[in-house]
């Protein structure tokens, strides 16, 4: 069995031995059931909204704030690290700002964009960007910056132009930095948008969330937090792919597990 096989096996192993622990500490009375609920009961839960079809209105809309969220947040993350990365003087002059904004608790803006943008998707959606944007900005800055300055040089000397040379030798080059960027974007994407959604909503996953967790019902939660992993290791299953086929001329690990 080739190797990424095997890891998938036992990833899968792990996933089942710790439910099945779950479960069995729950039913011998280890684990409070009020508290834990079971993984069971969680399954029913969710076999419910599928059956009913609830679960889809909250989860589009969740998605639609963490994908506008993501897009928006890495179109200016990347932009913005592209240009302070080839602008040196004005990312020394920017840093202390750009430092400043980055550490603003993104709980205690939550407040403020309710406030200017309502109970709608889009302050959901301008809370998820904050957290994409400086992931991506401050990766997209150091794949530019630790770009080899000798291509960047041999470049300029075969007559490349600046639109030439960030899109033959600047981009390629820090793709992977970028794409380390997006697989944890994803998920501060989605745990942005939820808290938003936690804090006030008419619709989402974490209205749904927080709905349950108002009347003591764990069994809702769980199932509002499996929605959600589910959805995470979707699209960074996607992501994963991406990255392969856009980064396929570089040398892949023989036992990688996205292969």
């Amino acid at each position: 069995m080739p190797g990424g096989n095997w890891i998938r096996v036992w990833q899968l192993a792990v996933g089942v031995a710790a439910l099945g622990a779950w479960e069995g500490g729950v039913r011998a009375g280890l684990l409070d059931q009020f508290f834990f609920s079971r993984p069971s009961d969680i399954g029913a839960r969710l076999g419910e909204w599928l059956r009913s079809g609830s679960i889809w209105a909250h989860l589009g809309t969740t998605l639609a704030e963490a994908a506008l969220a993501f897009l928006i947040g890495v179109a200016l993350g990347v932009a913005m690290g592209f240009a302070l990365a080839r602008m040196p003087r004005l990312a020394a002059v920017l840093d202390p700002y750009i430092r400043i904004a980055n550490a603003l608790p993104r709980v205690v803006l939550a407040p403020i964009f309710l406030l200017w943008f309502g109970l709608g998707i889009w302050s959901k959606v301008a809370l998820g960007v904050t957290v994409v944007f400086f992931i991506v900005f401050f990766n997209t800055w150091q794949g530019v910056r630790e770009v080899d300055p000798v291509l960047v040089n041999n470049a300029r000397m075969l007559g490349a132009s600046e639109r030439q040379l960030t899109r033959h030798v600047l981009l390629p080059s820090a793709l992977s930095w970028i794409f380390s960027s997006l697989h944890i974007s994803i998920g501060f994407a989605m745990i942005a948008v939820v808290v938003g959604e936690y804090l006030g909503a008419s619709r989402g996953v974490g209205y749904l969330i927080a709905q349950a967790e108002g009347v003591f019902d764990t069994t809702g939660v769980f199932a509002g937090m499996a929605v959600l992993a589910a959805v995470v290791l979707a699209v960074g299953a996607g992501v994963n792919r991406l990255e392969l086929w856009l980064l396929r001329w570089k040398p892949r690990v023989p036992d990688s597990t996205y292969q």
